[in-house]
């Protein structure tokens, strides 16, 4: 079976390239200029002048959320992120722009770029604060783990698999629709992984519980990590195995048969894995109209 490259969906590091290297914090130097990741909720700052990242020691004086850290280098040059406080004035020379996955005005290496410093900062946000006797967590040199000084634990990034599927019934394939995505959108079946399950049973069980239906020949397809906020989101095609749709509302607003003849209004964004299974497997579901 053709497997789908997923090299060059947002949220990769491979979609970068040769520009950046990674680097773990311990590794700033605070004096040294270089470009920023900065970003005030949903948004990441650039400069008015074009969809370039701000420069310098610190171009934007504060209140951060999110202390600066430094996430790699850009082109050799040091390369920070940082989290402003909601209320945070810019000045002038910057401007906010939306930074989801749903964002039109970021191509991929901006998407990503954001995306890797969401997820870094989201770690630096949780791990303040020891969870076994409430310590403040230092670095761990070398790593983005913290160690706790006052009882010794250490902690590492948390990154939550999950898994989504592509059903074909033949020529049909089942979209499912939620209530808060865009007006006419559909998209793929998915879910978090559970305690001692695998990947596979994951697919079938979340299946089961949201549509009602039964999966079969489960295949392994591509995976996408997902800052939002710490997600890897494991593709997968199953076979329509039996059953009748049956909603479970608190998760699905719709869920149906699509296919040539009968095409979702939307498709999922380009930048998503949903949208590349879609893509490479029922293409035929593709039009002007929902791409």
């Amino acid at each position: 079976m053709h497997q789908p490259d997923p090299t060059h969906l947002p949220f990769s590091l491979t979609a970068l390239g040769s520009d950046f290297t990674p680097a773990t914090p311990d590794r700033n130097r605070p004096d040294v200029p270089g470009p920023w990741l900065i970003l005030r909720e949903n948004a990441l700052i650039l400069c008015r002048d074009g969809n370039r990242l701000p420069e310098g020691v610190l171009p934007v004086a504060g209140p951060f959320a999110v202390a600066p850290v430094l996430v790699g280098f850009w082109q050799g040059r040091p390369l920070r992120a940082a989290r402003l406080e909601p209320e945070a004035a810019l000045p002038e020379a910057f401007t906010a722009v939306a930074a989801s996955y749903r964002s039109q005005h970021l191509d991929e290496r901006l998407l990503t770029l954001a995306g890797l410093a969401r997820q870094v900062l989201h770690w630096r946000d949780r791990s303040r604060i020891c969870p076994a006797c409430s310590g403040a967590p230092g670095e761990i040199a070398g790593s983005f783990g913290a160690r706790c000084p006052a009882c010794s634990r250490e902690y590492y990034p948390r990154i939550h698999p999950a898994v989504i599927v592509l059903i074909r019934r033949g020529a049909e394939s089942l979209l499912v629709r939620k209530a808060d995505w865009p007006a006419g959108q559909y998209g793929l079946v998915a879910g978090y992984v559970e305690f001692c399950e695998t990947l596979e049973a994951c697919v079938a069980r979340e299946v089961l519980e949201e549509t009602g239906l039964a999966v079969t020949d489960v295949r392994y397809l591509a995976s996408q990590s997902w800052p939002f906020p710490s997600q890897l989101m494991v593709g997968f095609l199953a076979t329509y195995a039996g059953g009748e749709l049956t909603l479970d509302t608190d998760e699905l607003e719709d869920a149906a048969w699509f296919c040539a003849q009968r095409r979702p209004p939307v498709l999922p964004p380009r930048s998503s894995i949903a949208r590349v299974l879609l893509d490479r497997f029922a293409p035929e579901l593709g039009s002007d109209k929902n791409s």
